[in-house]
Order: C-alpha cells, then structure tokens, then sequence
C-alpha cells in the first residue's frame, strides 16, 4: 500500500461521499498525532505543531501553504508564537474526504522529513 504522503489529492465534487467512521479509523492509524473534532457538526482532522520561536512557526506556516496551494487543497493555518495548528477539511463535503488524510500525511512529513 502507498503510504498517505506519497499519494496525490484527486478532485473532490460537492456530491462526493464523506467518510464513514470506520474508513476514517483505518485511516487516523496513518496520521499520527492528528485528532478528528466536530465543530459545528463538520469532522476535521486537526493538530498542533510546536516551534522554538515564531521565525520557525512562520516558515512551517508558509511551506504548508506552498504544499496546499499545490494540490488546490487548503486548510486553516493559525500561526502563532511557537505554535501552528492546522485544520484539514473538504470544504465542498463539509467533512472528511481521503484528500485530507492526503494532506495531513504531507504535513507531518513537512515537520519531520522522513516520517508521516
């Protein structure tokens, strides 16, 4: 099996299914360190990377928009002092589609080369 980061986001149609539970189990196993949470009833795939100052929570802010505007797949990014936090969602479901765990993957290995 492909591992997550390696694979490539397909488009994503506002009819395309969510999810179920059970696919998003199997899939939370290659994303460690990332939660599902609900707010307002929209599963998102959500974690917090920590930095020794703001410069370097900055430049990880940045490379996660270059990776996002790359695949047309965008999160929400808060960036603070040492601090980024990440929320993957599909927008046009409102919920998880498989290009989240996609990017999630991306991300983690943003932060750690080598790993996901």
């Amino acid at each position: 099996m492909t591992q997550l980061r390696e694979q490539s986001c397909e488009a994503c149609r506002a009819d395309a299914p969510k999810l179920n539970a059970a696919q998003i189990s199997a899939l939370m196993a290659e994303v460690p360190g990332w939660q599902v949470i609900e707010p307002g009833g929209i599963a998102q795939l959500m974690r917090e990377f920590s930095f020794a100052n703001f410069a370097q929570a900055l430049a990880f802010t940045q490379q996660v928009g270059e990776l996002a505007d790359s695949f047309d797949h965008h999160p929400v990014l808060i960036t603070e002092w040492g601090k980024v936090t990440i929320y993957w969602w599909s927008h046009k479901i409102r919920g998880l589609h498989k290009n989240d765990f996609i990017m999630a993957a991306k991300t983690s290995a943003l932060f750690m080369p080598g790993s996901d």
